[in-house]
């Protein structure tokens, strides 16, 4: 996409509003939780933060993923997740005090984090130095782009608790919209690359996606977490937020083409989740006829 007034203004400033309905989920106990749940968030944050970029990485090694691809996905992979794990979580009757409190922390690490490993990509896969990537100017924008509207919103939910909660369905459901518009606008543009390999990006985000999954499910037995906090752990590192991998293509680094993984992700991350919930649904009910 050319640098135009969408890229550059309408794009970030709609994911702004984004982040300003997650800000209304949230109070300042579900940072005060992270204390009385360190089991549990640790687990969390291991496999976020750690454990799914490098499995990202593995993963388009393996599958000698296009330059173009293979940091897209990286780009995604550093990415917390976004409010469509919450909503999961809510459905499936999960741990969702421990899903939102995953989601804020994560958001809040990935300014740190997720320009690093942006530039590690870049540099790996272009096999070139990018000089010109400025962590301190990316983490500046995360800042304003995630903590400020998120804060801002918490604040509303502070002192205006039952109009913030009114409003709080209405920004999940534009995030969902958003994402689909954005989804559709990347295909257009990119058609071309994705008919030439859409086979391969398929099979690799959604790999990653039941991988991711599975990691949680696996990283909540390894701390010896309840089945319901390996729920939340499966469907929380698996979901992405797939808008904010896709603006930080489009707009901060300017190459629609990293932002088509994070596109066909979008769609694709609902199967590990689902698949999860109706597996837990299944073991469940025979512990409750029992």
């Amino acid at each position: 996409m050319q640098d135009t007034i969408f890229t550059q203004v309408l794009l970030p400033a709609i994911l702004g509003v984004i982040m300003f309905g997650m800000g209304l989920s949230l109070v300042k106990e579900d940072f005060i939780r992270i204390a009385k749940v360190p089991k549990s968030v640790a687990a969390g944050l291991l496999g976020q933060v750690i454990l799914l970029p490098l499995f990202a990485f593995a993963l388009v090694t393996a599958f000698s993923a296009p330059i173009e691809i293979a940091i897209g996905l990286m780009i995604l992979a550093a990415c917390p997740g976004g409010t469509t794990s919450n909503l999961i979580s809510h459905i499936a009757r999960a741990n969702l005090a421990l899903s939102v409190s995953l989601t804020a922390i994560t958001t809040v690490i990935c300014v740190i984090t997720t320009p690093f490993l942006i530039k590690f990509s870049i540099n790996h896969f272009t096999q070139s130095d990018t000089t010109e990537f400025s962590l301190i100017g990316i983490s500046m924008k995360l800042v304003i782009l995630l903590i400020v509207p998120i804060s801002l919103g918490m604040l509303l939910r502070h002192f205006f608790s039952k109009v913030a909660r009114r409003a709080e369905p209405f920004f999940r459901h534009f995030s969902t919209i958003f994402m689909l518009m954005l989804i559709v606008v990347i295909a257009y543009q990119e058609r071309e690359m994705m008919q030439a390999s859409f086979p391969d990006i398929f099979y690799i985000t959604f790999s990653l996606n039941i991988g991711a999954t599975i990691m949680g499910v696996l990283l909540a037995k390894a701390f010896s977490l309840s089945k319901k906090d390996g729920l939340t752990l499966g469907i929380e590192i698996g979901t992405q937020n797939a808008s904010m991998a896709m603006l930080i293509a489009i707009t901060f680094i300017e190459n629609s083409a990293y932002s088509i993984a994070a596109g066909i992700y979008g769609v694709t991350m609902y199967l590990g989740a689902f698949l999860l919930v109706g597996y837990h649904k299944m073991t469940l009910a025979p512990a409750v006829a029992d």
